[in-house]
């Protein structure tokens, strides 16, 4: 084999080991974040409220099992293989731009929806109050629209204070959830959209080598027929 097929082969390797690293990190995170299932009806309530792990956990995956064919097609030099490799990563790569254009495009309907999953978690939180508040805690806000819709039942909850043991109305945070949730989302859009620009410029990169290798082991394999 020659050295430029042994050069390409060793770069798309090392690409696609570091990506397989990558998709392990993101099942392994987005198994921690998603919660302890106890029954059916607690599996049913997670798959319809918790979308990030789910979504960390399934993306995980197809990036392992796409880094999969990309390393065995470089090590086994097999042109099916990378070949396999390229159309999986030119679908992803699609896909992923796909997703970027509708945030761009659609961002104000993008926004609705980071809206309505404040809406859902306090409709929720009567059955099942940890996703209100983990958003609490995490957006520092209180309430859906403000810490005053939880003047009926008299107290707040610890998640709406900095000092969970001493949570009083001087104290709690002001602001409302869904204004915060919505305004975190508006602020990083533009950073979601661009980062997701520059790894489908990499996932191209890498589409590139794939075809270089495999049109590369095609050639060889025609010309030792010879």
């Amino acid at each position: 084999m020659s050295c430029g097929i042994s050069m390409v082969k060793y770069i798309l390797f090392i690409f696609n080991l570091l990506c397989s690293i990558c998709g392990i990190l993101l099942i392994v995170f987005g198994a921690l974040l998603f919660s302890n299932i106890h029954n059916i009806d607690d599996f049913t309530e997670a798959l319809r409220t918790q979308q990030v792990p789910i979504t960390m956990i399934v993306l995980g995956t197809v990036i392992l099992l796409i880094s999969w064919f990309g390393c065995c097609g470089a090590i086994r030099e097999s042109y099916c293989m990378s070949m396999t490799y390229s159309i999986l990563l030119f679908v992803l790569m699609i896909g992923q731009l796909t997703l970027v254009v509708y945030m761009w495009l659609q961002k104000d309907k993008y926004l609705v929806i980071m809206g309505d999953v404040v809406e859902k978690a306090w409709e929720r939180r009567t059955r099942r109050a940890d996703y209100m508040d983990a958003i609490q805690i995490s957006m520092e806000c209180c309430g859906r629209s403000s810490f005053a819709d939880y003047a009926f039942q008299g107290y707040f909850p610890p998640s709406c204070c900095k000092d969970t043991n001493n949570c009083r109305q001087e104290t709690v945070y002001r602001r409302g959830c869904k204004q915060a949730f919505v305004q975190f989302w508006d602020r990083n859009s533009d950073i979601i959209k661009y980062t997701g620009l520059v790894i489908a410029a990499i996932e191209f990169v890498g589409f590139v080598f794939a075809c270089c290798l495999a049109n590369s082991i095609r050639n060889y394999r025609r010309r030792a027929d010879y």
